[in-house]
């Protein structure tokens, strides 16, 4: 089990990005959460076995159809368990 904090810059605000994540996440088995930063990136923390986590980043790091996603980071973290995945406000 693996956790990644993924920080996705572009046009990722108001364009359906993290309701794509959550149902992303729930179809690929994946804890932890999902929410807008104040300087207009998405900040994701994603738990779960390494397979479905770097099958899920594939996914999230293009994006909804209507995002424009410029940049993208991922850092791996010390494993994190979370109960379930949540979008945050």
């Amino acid at each position: 089990m693996k956790t990644y904090r993924l920080l996705i810059s572009g046009l990722v605000q108001g364009v359906g990005f993290r309701y794509f994540v959550y149902r992303k996440a729930k179809k690929f088995g994946i804890t932890g959460y999902v929410r807008n930063t104040e300087d207009g990136r998405v900040e994701i923390y994603a738990s779960g076995p390494e397979d479905s986590l770097l099958n899920f980043i594939e996914i999230v790091s293009r994006g909804p159809v209507y995002a424009d996603v410029r940049a993208f980071e991922k850092e791996e973290l010390p494993y994190m368990p979370f109960s379930a995945f949540e979008i945050r406000l």
